[in-house]
């Protein structure tokens, strides 16, 4: 255990030299950071030994656990044999050589051509790329632009954050892709209009998007980008058939569907890929990163379509010229191959589904709460939305930050949920236990108890 001034220490040195992601100067420069120090399994310990339960997973990401002996030897072995190779144009190394070919192996029929990259960000850009190279191999150049949806989130690189609109994130002091990506309405449930049943808002869903194909011209439009379950906007599961529907959409008019499955791949409902196996349609593209080494090294990876294959390579003097330093870097490969091999010896996809339909029966419980308007979400992924008034729907003032509330009075408690404005998130690694999912239903239900008693004692009006 680290000594208290150590940790003041390690925080103050951060505090005056880091910018961090996504950073909020004024909080930051006041609070500073929490410093982790330790971690294993879904548990984590801070430089003053405070331990907390990650029901955050890293950032969707520590699918696996922290801390295996396994993942440190695998990494340290390929160390030892190759630490780095270019597979740049015509070379290639072992690791990654044999991961494309697992990859192959796990993805939807027809989708076995992978391409490697840093992480999920950059597996975006390099399928915006893809989309507007593709279009431009069979003879259709003005087809360069992209339709993505309100409330997404698709990275932070500069196509990433284009393609993404999460409210906030678009911030005046940034420039954005505006002229390449336009954007359609979230498919969201719980806002929908007043009275509508869900199978009728993807029908009002889809006619917005053959509304915004025609107005925008069909010729002009080349792929449509789409997480199956909106993550970082806030866990928002489509309606029923909303998926493949747009998909049927988008075949209809030669537009490629790209599916950003960087939080829903490898594991966190239950499946490989969530697009086939929970959605039931079949994509064009998957961009994947996170849990594919489950956050160990950085990796990602686009993987595409026979169907666009047999487009680019057809000219013998072709380029594709995109591509990283690091990607298909022997190291993180071997991550990524062992973290596969430990998910399927150890039937963790398995583990995800049973353990997370229960995850979702007892989140379930809170809606019961005064402060809770909606819990969502499908097994490892959910997320609670606190409003101020259940039948309106009304939420509270942004600067009351009710889901930074609650997270902190759940620090208190040993628990670590994301808050997300008036949101609380969770994604913990899946190899957890079902006393592991009863721990976080407590102690989230005394958080939120607590915040809201301290919130009606101010006088904020809950109903």
């Amino acid at each position: 255990m680290a000594h208290s001034n150590t940790a003041q220490a390690l925080m103050e040195m951060d505090r005056a030299h880091a910018l961090h992601p996504f950073s909020h100067f004024e909080s930051f420069n006041q609070d500073g950071a929490l410093v982790i120090m330790e971690g294993t399994g879904a548990r984590l310990r801070d430089a003053t030994g405070n331990e907390y339960f990650d029901a955050v997973g890293g950032l969707w990401c520590t699918n696996i656990g922290l801390g295996r002996d396994e993942m440190a030897d695998a990494i340290a072995d390929q160390v030892r044999k190759l630490s780095f190779s270019s597979t740049f144009t015509d070379m290639t190394n072992e690791t990654s050589a044999l991961l494309v070919s697992k990859l192959a192996e796990l993805t939807p029929k027809g989708l076995d051509h992978i391409h490697f990259t840093t992480g999920g960000s950059t597996a975006i850009d390099t399928a915006v790329r893809m989309v507007h190279y593709y279009q431009a191999s069979r003879g259709f150049a003005s087809k360069k632009l992209i339709i993505a949806r309100d409330h997404s989130y698709h990275g932070s690189t500069y196509a990433a954050m284009s393609a993404g609109k999460r409210p906030g994130d678009h911030v005046p002091e940034f420039q954005y892709m505006n002229d390449i990506f336009h954007h359609i309405s979230c498919p969201n449930p719980y806002r929908r209009p007043e009275g509508m049943e869900e199978g009728d808002l993807t029908e009002l869903l889809v006619k917005e998007f053959e509304d915004t194909i025609e107005r925008l011209g069909v010729d002009n439009i080349g792929g449509f980008f789409a997480e199956p379950i909106q993550a970082s906007g806030g866990v928002i599961v489509p309606p029923d058939h909303y998926l493949r529907r747009m998909r049927e959409v988008c075949s209809s008019n030669d537009i490629l569907f790209v599916a950003d499955e960087v939080v829903t791949a490898f594991g966190r409902l239950g499946h490989w890929f969530a697009s086939e196996d929970e959605f039931e349609m079949i994509p064009d593209i998957i961009c994947s990163a996170k849990g594919l080494s489950s956050g160990y090294l950085p990796i990602g990876a686009m993987i595409y379509s026979d169907k666009i294959h047999d487009v680019i390579s057809q000219s013998e003097s072709g380029w594709f010229t995109s591509g990283f330093t690091y990607a298909g870097h022997p190291v993180s490969c071997a991550a990524a191959l062992k973290n596969i091999e430990i998910m399927e010896r150890e039937e963790i996809l398995k583990n995800a589904h049973d353990v997370g339909l229960y995850f979702e029966a007892k989140l379930a419980t809170l809606n019961e709460l005064p402060l809770v308007g909606n819990v969502r979400g499908k097994k490892m992924m959910m997320c609670v939305e606190n409003v101020a008034n259940k039948e309106t729907k009304e939420l509270l003032p942004d600067d009351l930050n009710v889901g930074k509330l609650i997270s902190n009075k759940s620090e208190d408690l040993g628990l670590l949920v994301r808050p997300l404005g008036h949101l609380n998130v969770m994604s913990p690694a899946l190899n957890i236990t079902f006393e592991d999912i009863d721990f976080i239903t407590e102690k989230l239900t005394e958080s939120i108890k607590s915040v809201t008693d301290s919130l009606i004692r101010a006088g904020v009006r809950i109903s």
